[in-house]
């Protein structure tokens, strides 16, 4: 009885590896069909956590310096930037054929790592999930990616504290309302790079 209650909550929370290529495969489900940016970014809603990619990439130090409600205006300023640049990168890759190989997952306690080779064409690149989840019982979510080095949440971490330092952080979150808009009235393969905030 107790192997059989084991069972079905593993297969209720599944691992970091396991959601990351139920993430990639959900994905290029979409993309085989007629999709739009929505459709695309509602799919990356169930896997990846923009709020704490956003508090992550402002900073504890930020963060907290911030009330409620303009912690709340941040992660949806944030979420709506991110899922749809997400979404727009994801129309473009799929045109190029782009494929994962997946290699390994370490966890250790509250923060996993899945290690994974981005096929497109001739040209190999590594890449790096990082995901996070507040306790045992939550699925595992999304909340960095490290392509080539190359760090979503630190590139945007390096962002936003020089326009902090020259504009505050209202002009910070002005800058990243006006590149939000500009993305969601983007076309598909339009939208400029997930990895800058803005001028």
């Amino acid at each position: 009885m107790l192997s059989l209650v084991a069972a079905s909550l593993l297969a209720v929370a599944p691992g970091p590896l396991a959601v990351v290529k139920a993430a990639d495969s959900d994905v290029q489900k979409l993309l085989e069909k007629e999709v739009t940016i929505e459709k695309l970014a509602s799919v990356a809603d169930g896997y990846i956590d923009w709020v704490e990619l956003a508090r992550r990439a402002l900073g504890q130090k930020e963060w907290t310096k911030l009330d409620k409600k303009k912690q709340d205006d941040f992660s949806a300023t944030m979420k709506g930037l991110l899922r749809a640049s997400y979404a727009q990168k994801a129309l473009g890759d799929g045109k190029n054929g782009a494929k994962f190989e997946y290699v390994s997952e370490k966890i250790e306690g509250a923060e996993a790592t899945v290690q994974a080779t981005l096929v497109m064409k001739s040209d190999r690149f590594p890449v790096t999930y990082k995901l996070y989840r507040p306790d045992a019982k939550t699925n595992w979510r999304i909340y960095d990616v490290v392509t080539d080095d190359v760090s979503l949440v630190g590139t945007y971490a390096d962002q936003f504290r020089k326009m902090i330092g020259s504009k505050g952080f209202d002009g910070l979150l002005s800058s990243l309302k006006a590149k939000r808009d500009q993305l969601e009235r983007s076309p598909p393969g339009e939208g400029g790079s997930a990895g800058s905030a803005g001028k």
